[in-house]
């Protein structure tokens, strides 16, 4: 799902809510958990999950055009663990629908 369609889910969800109001709600959300997350601090939604920042260290890695072996910096990269009562209710979900 892309934040546009999020965008119209949403509005299709609460009709009472203007789609400009509903887009800024979105963007608030997501600019306040990118500025958490850019400061190296985590975010846990229970019964969602966690998102947080992971350290990856510096590696030899190859260009795939070329084969040549680059050097690949150390950078952190966001991650998210989902949580236990997601998997619960994504895996009962999926096992229904996969199951008509």
């Amino acid at each position: 799902m892309t934040k546009s369609e999020l965008i119209l889910q949403l509005a299709e969800t609460h009709p009472n809510l203007l789609i400009k109001d509903i887009e800024l709600i979105v963007s608030t959300i997501f600019n306040e958990m990118e500025a958490v997350l850019t400061k190296g601090d985590r975010i846990e939604l229970r019964g969602f999950g966690a998102f947080f920042i992971k350290k990856r260290k510096a590696r030899s890695g190859r260009n795939p055009r070329t084969g040549e072996i680059v050097a690949v910096e150390e950078k952190y990269v966001p991650f998210f663990k989902t949580g236990k009562e997601l998997k619960k209710r994504t895996n009962q979900h999926v096992k229904h629908k996969m199951s008509i």
